[in-house]
């Protein structure tokens, strides 16, 4: 499995050198009163991917807190439900006859 790690990280650099070299156009950035930015092309991809990624692991998270978060209530109302059913149950019966010790033999 290690190897396979190593196979998909050396292609995904490779990936990132090649796109690097075909994509060294400069880009000018203006927005608002910011002076115009230079960035090369993959620059402002790679930052836009950057910020995606950064964006969708706080969603993420959010999400996972708010799911423990109802996770927890119902375990709760589980709980709860099952104390109210026991509380609820009628005690066992028990036989008094079986119960008697047998009889003394002369």
């Amino acid at each position: 499995m290690k190897i396979f790690y190593l196979i998909l990280t050396i292609l995904f650099a490779f990936f990132i050198v090649t796109f690097s070299r075909f994509n060294e156009q400069s880009v000018t950035i203006k927005y608002y009163y910011i002076q115009d930015i230079v960035v090369p092309a993959y620059m402002l991809i790679f930052v836009a991917l950057l910020v995606g990624v950064v964006i969708t692991g706080l969603l993420g998270v959010v999400e996972r807190f708010r799911l423990n978060r109802t996770i927890s209530r119902l375990n709760k109302t589980i709980r709860d439900l099952r104390k109210e059913l026991r509380d609820s149950e009628a005690p066992p019966i028990i036989d008094e006859r079986k119960k008697a010790p047998p009889a003394p033999t002369p």
